[in-house]
């Protein structure tokens, strides 16, 4: 909004000495209102004022705003994982088919491999070195002593959801406990991604391909704060993937919403319905893939020699076997987050509505490794385990990729156990740290579902590996509980289960056992990469979500003419003979209000005095929906146009000057643009929500 006060703002004082300026207005300020604590960032920053036209127009129009799409050859989407990131593009002329890496090299025995390991490593100079496996693999063989030099960094993107003040300047902290700027990792990862694409993309063109012939997609999670979204973008300004002039080429995409879009472009049959199905990983031994797969992998091998890349067709459409208002809840379980999302098609395109805003938290499968450290602090010590990781990180790297294979091995009618090889630096540095084994440690610390085996390594029984992911499985029960008892979702038909910890056996068990009999669980074929292909349909059609929830409420700071009794009278400003209340927060949108694609909100505001010569309107943005004052709590500025009115003294100006303020919704970025309707001078912004 706006911390613009009217009046009082533009005082055409010609005093050098600031200081002169602001006080005089202090005492201004003091004559008219009664003196409090109280601080009006109106009357304190002295910007320039506007009020409501009365009446004032709002008008929502959604035709006009939808910007023309330019023509781009390709999109390329990154889904940018918490635990592992990919890439997938698609020819604009060849929308049906999304081209998917097979297998990325140093991929691990037992595990997809289609998408890479979320890890970078720096040089001990900074320099970006690998990204994925190639910089795991890297830093493992890297001597101890040397590899402590160097700047290693996994599981990096939670800390953009979990920074309560996100910053362009927001550290991580590598495993060698050295700091570098978050930002400086996020450019370092996409711009890998860039040119692993762009690379793929020339030996498919056999000529060197543009990167200005490509419309890129970044996936983060609709749960995620504005600020997070906004860095993302930052990170791909800085990255080269585009320019903040050409803005329009990067689309961030919502995880949840991609992985709807890929679900509503395949057939019921091409996925496995949990209940008919004993599904493990995903897939039972049983399943025979849909006849549209197999179409795909025929074309694929008629007409592509690519030995990297792996074609599907997408073809058929799960909406023609659905009805009007049919409505279907998206679970998207990843490596740090669990993001959920309502859907409703609305036929006969099969468009998309968000029928209820996203909700989730931080219970992705990232929450199983923490139990696991949980359990080795338990048998082992936290002061151990805690300076393991710094004297020794490449082998917690290597234990962590122990695990992490083992956790993919949990099922619920497992029997035997699951045996995790402990590095033998650990058991070294242990002996010296404590003075006896780790055999010894076992026997005392009275974890009995945890034995030693000679051959060096942990044996966990199947109840104990349950038992590291019961407390995020539980929290995402009870979540989804929570979502299914409002009447949005009273009347949902399917449920979909994607991402990556999707795959997990417990917790397919867990979601089909709670929600079963209230509708079908469903998991698409390799559930893992939903996101990644979801999001290459939505840059081929970004069009498709036609209905969003605003995750905040917006508008912009006024001054409204004060009312006795109505307005506090602190709020009270006189100048000038007129009486007005500051700080007067104008609503555009509320929270959780319903919005369409390319939704534009109008208003028109007049200059509190007639003579000013720079219009300043600040935006705000606040999670409640009932705002009053832009002084209220949890109200941020997130945004500033600033409009010259001079040089217009030529052209007859209106008493009544009116200012057109637009806000244009729907997208997952926010515009605002200004226009003098006199002289059809105008000003946009992006919402900012890193740099107020």
């Amino acid at each position: 909004m706006m911390e613009s006060v009217g009046v009082y703002g533009f005082c055409g004082c010609k005093a050098k000495n600031k200081m002169k300026c602001d006080s005089r207005w202090e005492i201004a300020a003091s004559e008219t209102a009664p003196t409090s604590a109280y601080s009006s960032p109106a009357r304190s920053l002295g910007d320039t004022g506007i009020t409501p036209l009365s009446p004032s127009h709002i008008v929502n129009d959604t035709d006009s705003s939808v910007s023309e799409q330019q023509a781009f050859l390709v999109v390329v989407a990154i889904d940018f994982g918490t635990t592992s990131s990919g890439y997938a593009y698609s020819f604009t002329k060849e929308p049906e088919c999304i081209h998917v890496m097979r297998r990325w090299e140093g991929g691990d025995p037992g595990v997809s491999n289609q998408k890479t390991p979320t890890t970078i490593l720096l040089t001990p100079e900074r320099k970006f070195h690998s990204f994925g496996y190639a910089a795991r693999d890297f830093y493992h063989d890297l001597d101890p002593n040397e590899a402590k030099q160097w700047l290693y960094l996994e599981k990096f993107k939670m800390k953009l959801h979990t920074t309560g003040d996100l910053t362009m300047d927001t550290d991580l902290t590598a495993a060698n406990g050295k700091k570098v700027k978050a930002l400086e990792i996020f450019a370092y990862a996409l711009q890998y991604f860039k040119e692993q694409a762009l690379k793929e993309l020339s030996d498919q063109a056999g000529s060197e391909f543009e990167n200005s012939d490509v419309r890129w997609v970044i996936t983060v999670p609709a749960i995620w704060k504005q600020p997070a979204k906004q860095f993302m973008r930052q990170a791909a300004y800085q990255a080269g993937l585009v320019s903040p002039e050409n803005s329009e080429q990067l689309i961030i995409a919502l995880e949840p919403e991609a992985a709807s879009i890929y679900c509503r472009k395949l057939r019921l049959h091409q996925m496995i319905e949990l209940s008919s199905k004993a599904a493990v990983n995903g897939y039972s031994g049983s399943d025979t893939v849909g006849a549209g797969f197999t179409q795909a992998k025929e074309h694929v091998r008629r007409h592509r020699q690519s030995r990297t890349f792996l074609v599907e067709n997408v073809i058929g459409e799960i909406w023609s076997e659905l009805e009007e208002g049919d409505k279907y809840v998206v679970v998207d379980s990843g490596g740090g987050t669990v993001d959920l999302t309502v859907h409703q098609i609305r036929l006969p395109e099969g468009h998309l509505k968000e029928l209820y805003k996203a909700t989730g938290g931080p219970y992705g499968s990232l929450g199983v490794d923490y139990e696991f450290e949980k359990l080795l602090y338990k048998i082992f010590g936290e002061d151990f385990i805690e300076q393991f990781k710094i004297k020794r990180p490449a082998a917690w790297v290597d234990l962590m990729i122990a695990f992490e294979s083992r956790k993919r091995a949990a099922a619920p009618d497992r029997t035997n156990p699951l045996n995790i090889t402990l590095p033998f630096s650990f058991i070294d540095y242990y002996k010296k740290f404590r003075g006896h084994s780790v055999e010894h440690a076992l026997r005392k610390s009275n974890v009995d579902f945890v034995k030693w085996s000679s051959q060096g390594m942990l044996r966990m029984s199947p109840d104990a590996m349950n038992a590291l992911f019961k407390p995020t499985i539980d929290s995402i029960i009870e979540h989804l509980r929570d979502l299914f008892q409002k009447p949005e979702v009273s009347t949902v038909k399917f449920l979909f289960l994607v991402g990556g910890f999707a795959e997990a056996p417990l917790l397919q068990q867990a979601v089909q056992a709670a929600f079963g009999d209230q509708c079908r669980i469903i998991i698409p074929q390799d559930v893992g990469l939903t996101i990644l292909k979801g999001a290459v349909l939505f840059g081929l059609d970004p069009a498709v979500i036609k209905v969003r929830r605003s995750p905040l409420t917006y508008g912009v700071g006024v001054l409204n003419r004060y009312v006795e009794g109505k307005h506090p009278p602190e709020k009270l400003l006189v100048k000038d003979g007129t009486r007005w209340c500051t700080d007067v927060f104008d609503k555009f949108i509320s929270a959780d209000q319903s919005v369409a694609l390319g939704e534009l909100v109008k208003r028109s505001y007049t200059p509190a005095k007639p003579s000013q010569l720079v219009i300043v309107i600040n935006i705000y943005s606040s999670e409640h929906d009932n705002v009053s004052f832009i002084t209220d709590p949890g109200v941020k500025k997130c945004g500033t146009l600033r409009l010259d009115l001079t040089g217009t003294s030529g052209t007859a100006v209106p008493a009544r000057r009116e200012i057109q303020t637009l806000m244009q919704f729907g997208d997952t970025e926010i515009k605002a643009t200004a226009i003098d309707i006199a002289t059809s001078k105008s000003v946009k912004v992006g919402i900012d929500f890193l740099n107020y």
